[in-house]
Parts: C-alpha cells; sequence; structure tokens
C-alpha cells in the first residue's frame, strides 16, 4: 500500500465514525412538520474546509508524488456517509474544487513551495479530522496515527 493511500484509509477512518455518530437522530421524519427546513449539522463549517483540505491535497499528491491521488475518492467516500442535502452537497463539492483550483491556477510542476503547501495541508487535515472525531464520536484506536502520519 502506498504511503498516500495508508495516509488516507487513516484518515477517513478517524473521520468517519464521528459523521456517523453525529448523524444518529437526524431522521426528519421524527420531527414536527413545522420544522423540516434545512438546518446544517453543527460540524457544517468544518466539513466545509475538510473538504477545501481534500481537494488542495488531491491537486498537490499527484503534483508533487507522481502517484494517483486518494483524496478526492476519500472525499467521495465523505460525501456518501454524510448523505448531505443537494444544497451542502454542492457546498462540499464547491470547497473541494476551491482547494484543488487555488493551487491548479499557480503550481504546475512541484516546487518546494508546493510541497511544503503539501506537507501543511496534511498536518491541517489530521488535525480538523482528529478535532471532528473528538468532538462528534469516540476516536477509533488509530486515530492518532493520523495524526503521525499527516505530520512532517
Amino acid at each position: 500500500m502506498s504511503r498516500a493511500r495508508a495516509i488516507a484509509t487513516a484518515f477517513a477512518a478517524a473521520l468517519l465514525p464521528a459523521i456517523a455518530l453525529a448523524q444518529e437522530g437526524d431522521d426528519p421524519a421524527e420531527e414536527p412538520a413545522a420544522i423540516t427546513e434545512e438546518r446544517d449539522p453543527v460540524y457544517a463549517n468544518d466539513m466545509e474546509r475538510l473538504a477545501e483540505i481534500l481537494g488542495a491535497l488531491h491537486y498537490l499528491t499527484e503534483l508533487c508524488e507522481d502517484e494517483r491521488s486518494p483524496w478526492r475518492d476519500q472525499m467521495a467516500v465523505l460525501i456518501e456517509i454524510e448523505r448531505p442535502s443537494e444544497t451542502r452537497r454542492a457546498r462540499l463539492v464547491d470547497r473541494f474544487n476551491i482547494g484543488y483550483s487555488a493551487f491548479a491556477t499557480v503550481h504546475r510542476r512541484c516546487t518546494d513551495a508546493a510541497a511544503a503547501a503539501l506537507l501543511r495541508y496534511r498536518e491541517e487535515g489530521a488535525d480538523l479530522a482528529q478535532t471532528l472525531a473528538s468532538r462528534y464520536g469516540p476516536a477509533p484506536d488509530g486515530a492518532n496515527a493520523v495524526n503521525d502520519a499527516l505530520t512532517p
């Protein structure tokens, strides 16, 4: 298993249980008809930032590590598990694309700045995944390995 794929797997393992636990009890059929307007989950801003980070990691991994990036697939899994409304899904996809294009418009080859950004975004992503897991669900046994694997 490549290092990037192992990192992506650990990253997802830390975050996915938190998303699932945060959604428990979110059955719209249980809510009164008057309260059916769409509400963002309390972790929406963090998830949107994570989507942006994953977009940046997707571009930078392929640029600097000369291998297929696992981050787009991880974003697809997160969206599938979260089951967001169409509006939230569009926002998550948009933020992923913003993260991707922010680097794609500037970096055409792996420079020292691009490699440094890749390391910074991995660290921020690991920190955010750990925060989401600790706030919205118990962190799995391997959650601390995410920080270790993503930290330069």
